[in-house]
């Protein structure tokens, strides 16, 4: 955190009982334990289709706008530029709606810990982008300066040091399409739903780029949603009605900080592995999964994943038959089955766990990261 003011960050995990319930917030704020002056990011899961028309993730940004509006002494629309909202859709199988709160103060003189690395988070916005502009290299550049800001705000000076990466991005709609249409323009896809796909593709090739992950000259149009050889193993994106520009939470470790946190990040190479969650919880935290479960559920904020279908339609040479359901999207089956598969290894299920994992981890696996208090 060279030249930045140290951080005070700390992370609460609340439940609702629906979109736009924040009862659970405000009665932490009650209780002293939250103030809502210092959040400065949240990232919710809530219980809608995580398709094009789940309106629950608006709904859920919406209710949060018109909380923080008062506290803020802003606006509801004015909080989108001081907060980072980030409404994952889809609760599936064993998952629960919840809300990951971030805050974020400077930290008094006693409270910062000397020698040690602890969670740091930070914020930007790219500008809007016009339809045509969805899943191509417009969408890659800006996304990778706004995750160096990110980078900035947080007070991260080495990418080796951030360790997720959470991107919200929007999507096509009909009425976007015919607007690139009448412009004489066309877009990635006319098919909405698979335009989810190309704006998270082209914000995680954007995050790789960022990190050094991918190189800048590799990750163009042609890439996008074809090149699966590129990937970040530090990017998650959820897709959404409810914005038209990218929203990007970077989270990571700086010395000085006086968080009483930490986050590691691991990668999924199926949707069923859990030997990098379970070797980072030992190596990391010092947590062993099958021994210390009491310890686990004292000590864990929250898990941070993605989670996709594997492309090549088998997991551990097994075929599976997620992409072949015209019910329901595969997206949906993978929530639930990797939010299951995570949920066995740390014995809770309010879990982050977003779906469609283009170019964010390997195909058919994905990132997925640990915030732990430190003992």
């Amino acid at each position: 955190m060279s030249g930045a003011v140290p951080q005070h960050v700390d992370a609460h995990v609340v439940p609702c009982r629906g979109p736009g319930d924040l009862s659970g917030v405000q009665a932490l704020v009650e209780a002293g334990t939250l103030d809502p002056r210092h959040i400065v990011a949240v990232m919710g899961k809530t219980e809608g289709n995580g398709c094009v028309n789940d309106h629950t993730r608006d709904f859920a940004a919406m209710a949060w706008c018109h909380y923080l509006a008062p506290h803020r002494s802003c606006t509801p629309q004015a909080v989108h530029a001081q907060v980072a909202l980030v409404m994952s859709g889809g609760t599936e199988g064993v998952l629960s709606p919840h809300f990951t709160v971030f805050t974020r103060r400077a930290a008094l003189p006693h409270e910062v810990v000397e020698g040690e690395k602890r969670l740091v988070v930070g914020i930007a916005h790219t500008r809007d982008f016009t339809p045509e502009e969805m899943g191509r290299q417009a969408q890659i550049a800006a996304t990778a300066e706004a995750v160096q800001a990110a980078m900035r705000d947080a007070g991260i000076d080495s990418a080796a040091d951030v360790h997720f990466v959470q991107v919200k991005c929007p999507l096509l709609t009909a009425a976007k399409v015919d607007d690139a249409l009448g412009r004489g323009l066309d877009t990635v896809t006319r098919d909405t739903y698979e335009s989810m796909g190309y704006s998270r593709a082209a914000s995680a090739l954007g995050v790789g780029v960022a990190l050094g992950e991918i190189d800048a000259a590799r990750a163009i149009d042609a890439a996008v949603l074809h090149d699966l050889s590129l990937h970040s193993a530090r990017a998650s994106v959820s897709a959404g009605i409810e914005l038209e520009g990218n929203v990007v939470i970077v989270l990571g470790e700086a010395a000085g900080s006086a968080s009483p946190l930490r986050i590691g990040h691991a990668l999924m190479r199926d949707a069923v592995d859990t030997a990098g969650l379970r070797t980072l919880l030992r190596t990391h935290f010092g947590l062993d999964p099958e021994a210390d479960a009491a310890l686990i559920a004292q000590r864990l904020v929250n898990l941070l994943a993605k989670a996709e279908a594997s492309p090549d339609g088998r997991v551990r040479e097994a075929r599976h038959t997620m992409l072949n359901d015209s019910d329901i999207h595969s997206t949906r089956h993978a929530r639930a089955a990797v939010g299951a598969v995570l949920a066995s290894v740390v014995g809770r299920t309010a879990l982050y766990v977003s779906g469609g994992a283009e170019h964010q981890g390997p195909p058919g696996g994905g990132p997925v990261a640990a915030l732990v208090r430190v003992a």
